[in-house]
């Protein structure tokens, strides 16, 4: 039946319509056109005809009950018994806010309506009793057309918070309802007709409205926005939108508007901690010259402490210059202590401390909190690639496999991915299909990081060295460090120890995993290695001797 209705009727944005006839000489165009554009368009027509045969299949399981314990498949994110690893449903203190619709009649307005249920999400992320979606998670459905009950079951949670704003001068009505995904029935709702200078009491009594309705016990005090210049705050909150997209462009432009808020209120905390931030992922991200982003965002950083010393965000955002910049880590560890302290289940802080872990060679530690955050965060791929990656260090190499497959079903091109896939099956055993899998790699230094390495494993010589040789004519600005442990897994100590002399004056970011990761064990051995490590605070006693305690929230 799917196939026939399928096969008889379109499904476009006005409704389901029948299928029109083949334009004239359309079919001819199709027979005539050369065989490498003809075979996909072929394969694609079969893999859809499958794709209906198991989707009504599909379908059938879904609709029905669950028949037995058997039925262990679950989404990112659901929680398994622990006892029968059995997937269980969402937690009833459970919820994802999505974004906020813009009803003004000016589009551009689109970020006030984005950063009101932003704001909305990181103040019910506060209370420690209530499991909040993040930000990635829950915005992936913007503009999509998908249902609350299945993008609560993609989630896996068990209650929606949605809304609307509309804004017009200075005049704003929000509307939000909470929905109890499981039976799609309206818990609560409410709308508000304010001026901009009431927007904070509105968020404020959402969320404790929120918090009521779920029965959730407040361990101290209701969290609360911090009221701040209205006008300030419309700023920050493009800014914030800006920053989103990573672009060179768009953060020079975040940055400008996080200014002019700063000119209105030069003790805004939270725009000197987003500047903070803007600056840092331009120097992460090659946007901008690498000392003087780190030193304006260390400035940008220290300045929100002045404001506020308990601004947990810029407390994190020194942690995070100390770990890939200065390569202290011990004072990252002090100042992600305080961090978590202050904001214990915010998920980038959490983030930053597990990446911590992972430089201080605690790994186990690390995964424990990716294995926290990614039920929080279910469909945003970068925890996936990063749970794969530490899986697979730590020699959990199908577990790696299982979360690299995860993060390609939501990003089928996220940078790295099939090379860590790589690694994974190479070190179960199969160097063919690890060959294999590294040629899908779309990121060409990785890609040439993976071939030079498995080739070697495979005594290709001469592939291995023509794979390095490129990455070092294309890339060796950027890539020294890696080049370093190409050429350490190879046994070549002497390049080896030159490229990490390059990387070392290149304050390249890779060196904080340099006393943790086991791709220098072939030259670990050499006089060399220990003096270098020490010199660097990164020799296992140093790393040992640092005091941190990584708590996760329960």
């Amino acid at each position: 039946v799917a196939i026939a209705l399928a096969w008889a009727f379109d499904l476009t944005p006005e409704g389901m319509q029948r299928t029109g006839e083949a334009a004239p000489g359309e079919l001819t165009e199709i027979i005539a056109a050369p065989a490498s554009k003809r075979w996909p368009a072929g394969l694609l027509a079969l893999v859809g005809v499958v794709a209906l045969v198991a989707g009504a299949w599909y379908v059938g399981r879904q609709s029905a009950p669950p028949a037995s314990a058997a039925d262990t498949a679950r989404a990112p994110g659901a929680r398994a018994d622990s006892d029968s690893g059995v997937a269980q449903g969402p937690a009833p203190e459970s919820i994802a806010v999505l974004p906020f619709v813009n009803m003004s009649s000016d589009p551009e307005q689109e970020y006030f309506a984005d950063g009101i249920s932003e704001e909305l999400l990181n103040l019910l992320a506060q209370i420690p009793d209530l499991q909040v979606t993040s930000r990635s998670s829950a915005f992936s459905f913007k503009d999509k057309d998908v249902e609350i009950p299945e993008i609560a079951r993609r989630l896996n949670v068990a209650h929606v918070l949605e809304g609307s704003v509309r804004k017009s001068g200075e005049q704003v009505r929000i509307t939000a309802q909470l929905i109890d995904a499981r039976s799609d029935k309206h818990l609560w709702s409410k709308s508000w007709d304010r001026t901009l200078d009431d927007i904070f009491a509105v968020q404020d009594e959402i969320a404790a409205e929120v918090a009521e309705q779920l029965q959730v016990e407040l361990l101290g005090v209701q969290p609360v926005v911090r009221a701040v210049d209205p006008e300030a705050y419309a700023l920050l909150l493009q800014a914030r939108q800006l920053a989103y997209q990573f672009t060179r462009e768009s953060l020079d432009r975040s940055n400008e508007l996080y200014r002019a808020a700063l000119e209105i209120d030069p003790d805004y905390a939270a725009a000197w901690a987003g500047l903070s931030a803007n600056y840092g992922n331009q120097a992460a991200y090659d946007l901008g010259p690498l000392e003087e982003s780190n030193r304006l965002a260390r400035e940008a950083a220290n300045r929100a402490l002045e404001i506020d010393p308990e601004f947990a965000p810029a407390l994190a955002g020194l942690g995070a210059i100390e770990i890939w910049y200065d390569l202290d880590f011990g004072a990252a560890a002090a100042h992600y202590s305080r961090a978590l302290a202050l904001d214990p289940t915010n998920p980038e802080i959490l983030l930053g401390a597990a990446l911590l872990t992972e430089v201080l060679d605690r790994g186990t530690e690390a995964i424990e909190v990716y294995e926290y955050l990614v039920p929080r965060d279910p469909i945003n791929p970068s925890l996936h690639a990063a749970l794969a990656f530490a899986y697979w260090t730590s020699g959990r190499y199908e577990e790696s496999l299982e979360s690299a497959h995860t993060t390609l079903s939501l990003s089928p091109e996220f940078i790295g991915t099939h090379y860590s896939a790589a690694g994974a099956i190479e070190d179960l055993g199969d160097p063919e299909a690890a060959l294999a899998e590294t040629m899908q790699e779309p990121h060409e230094p990785y890609r040439l990081l993976g071939l030079s390495r498995i080739h070697n494993a495979m005594g290709h010589a001469a592939e291995s060295d023509a794979a390095l040789q490129e990455l070092i004519d294309k890339y060796s600005g950027g890539w020294a460090y890696n080049i370093a442990y190409t050429y350490a897994m190879r046994g070549e100590a002497d390049s080896a120890f030159g490229w990490l002399d390059r990387a070392i004056e290149n304050r390249d970011a890779g060196l904080a995993q340099l006393g943790s990761t086991t791709v220098f064990d072939n030259i670990e051995s050499d006089p060399r290695w220990v003096p270098l490590l020490e010199r660097l605070g990164m020799s296992p006693d140093q790393l040992a001797a640092i005091e941190f305690e990584m708590k996760i929230p329960r």
